[in-house]
């Protein structure tokens, strides 16, 4: 997959001389409705013979246009991830358009002049609820006026479950109430966090649960605070593990948000290494115990707990 940085305005000779079917949208999570409409973008491009773009943005537009900080937005996935799942897709060309304040000043027209059709889109696909522009003058409506002619326009309908709209904001809303496996259900794939492992206060060794202390990017959305049973990948190998989201208030309030994953049978130094965490499955809410032994025996029962819980995913 080839990938385009556009930042406006763009020089046209960063611009592929060939006809493409164009996918647009912002496509955060990449989840189970953004997949049917790049999907639907990939069977058009096989039919006429074209190599399959989409066009999404390098930030939120709200960051722009509502001036939320750019560190306090929050991502269900990173660029990379994005990336990633877009080469899944088959995705030939995927453009990542600087969501700049010159950008965001461009009238509708100028948007489908610039951007779909001098990127030589021969076909532009989108969701039923696509802007690019103030949706009352900038929806996928007004695009075939817009087009003159010059490119097909596909919309896809909206794509359901269990009768409602599959969508970025219902994903954050399970993931607040720490329902993974509807989340799993809506993305199609389970949600997984990218992270780098970091020296920790080491207070999970001396309890007898060596944690692996996880820090994530600002920007990255977590699951509701919690433990998990998760999978984490090391070195390209995937283990089974218990994760914990919170701030460790049994040793003292006001700490800072940690990221931790104790790794059953896993007694490797994994200091400096880059590692996702899946999270498959919300065990309990973060509890303040009495003491150090307390706490280790809830910890002993989570292990039982997230080794019932693969087992039992194995057996299905």
């Amino acid at each position: 997959m080839q990938v385009i940085q556009l930042h406006h305005p763009y020089e046209p000779n960063q611009i592929p001389n060939e006809e493409v079917v164009m996918v647009l949208g912002f496509f955060d999570g990449v989840h189970k409705g953004h997949q049917k409409v790049i999907e639907t973008g990939k069977k058009i491009a096989e039919e006429k013979g074209l190599k399959l773009a989409v066009m999404t943005f390098n930030q939120h537009p709200s960051i722009v246009f509502q001036k939320v900080l750019p560190e306090n937005m929050k991502y269900l996935t990173s660029l990379e991830q994005k990336e990633r799942l877009m080469a899944n897709l088959g995705v030939d060309i995927l453009y990542i358009v600087e969501f700049t304040s010159a950008f965001a000043q461009l009238k509708p027209q100028d948007f489908v002049d610039q951007y779909i059709v001098n990127l030589n889109s021969a076909v532009a696909v989108s969701g039923f609820d696509y802007t690019y522009g103030p949706k009352e003058i900038a929806g996928v409506k007004q695009l075939p006026t817009y087009a003159q002619g010059r490119f097909e326009v596909v919309t896809v309908p909206k794509e359901e479950m269990t009768g409602a709209k599959i969508s970025s904001t219902r994903i954050r809303e399970k993931m607040e109430a720490g329902e993974m496996e509807e989340v799993t259900e809506l993305l199609g794939y389970i949600y997984e966090t990218e992270g780098t492992v970091v020296h920790g206060d080491a207070r999970g060794r001396l309890l007898g649960f060596p944690t692996a202390n996880v820090k994530v990017k600002s920007t990255v959305r977590l699951p509701r605070i919690g433990v998990y049973a998760v999978q984490i990948e090391v070195g390209g190998k995937w283990y089974v593990g218990m994760g914990s989201i919170g701030h460790n208030d049994t040793f003292g309030e006001g700490r800072d948000l940690t990221v931790e994953v104790y790794i059953l049978d896993f007694h490797q130094d994994i200091y400096g290494e880059q590692v996702v965490v899946r999270w498959n499955h919300y065990l309990r809410d973060q509890v303040k115990f009495n003491g150090a032994e307390a706490l280790i025996d809830q910890l002993k029962q989570d292990e039982r707990d997230t080794a019932d819980y693969f087992q039992q995913s194995e057996d299905k």
